[in-house]
């Protein structure tokens, strides 16, 4: 069975690919956060139900975003976000900052 060297194959493979290693680096982030809970290290700081969230849609689907930058709870939470590289999950939520910093994201994961 030979394989094609379609340039749209190539597309599809590597956009698995990203899918697979977002998945990966999502349960790596939700596995450090159990670590840290047994731990007893990581007190929260920011509460997400004090943050002002919108819908929207991006390449993958829909998503909430928010720019709360009155809110103590949005600051904590982009700090926290800072602290973990840029991304995180908690509570079933994977949240993740936007490169210019003053954006955050967020969306409900399943159970894995």
């Amino acid at each position: 069975m030979a394989m094609s060297n379609s340039n749209e194959d190539f597309k599809i493979f590597v956009e698995d690919f990203v899918d697979f290693l977002n998945g990966l680096e999502s349960n790596i982030v939700k596995m450090r956060c159990q670590i840290e809970k047994l731990e007893g290290k990581r007190l929260w700081t920011w509460n997400a139900d004090k943050i002002v969230w919108t819908e929207a849609e991006g390449g993958k689907g829909k998503y909430e975003r928010s720019e709360d930058v009155n809110s103590l709870d949005f600051k904590a939470l982009l700090k926290d976000l800072a602290d973990h590289k840029g991304s995180l999950l908690r509570d079933g939520w994977f949240y993740w900052s936007f490169k210019n910093g003053g954006v955050v994201g967020r969306k409900k994961k399943g159970k894995v």
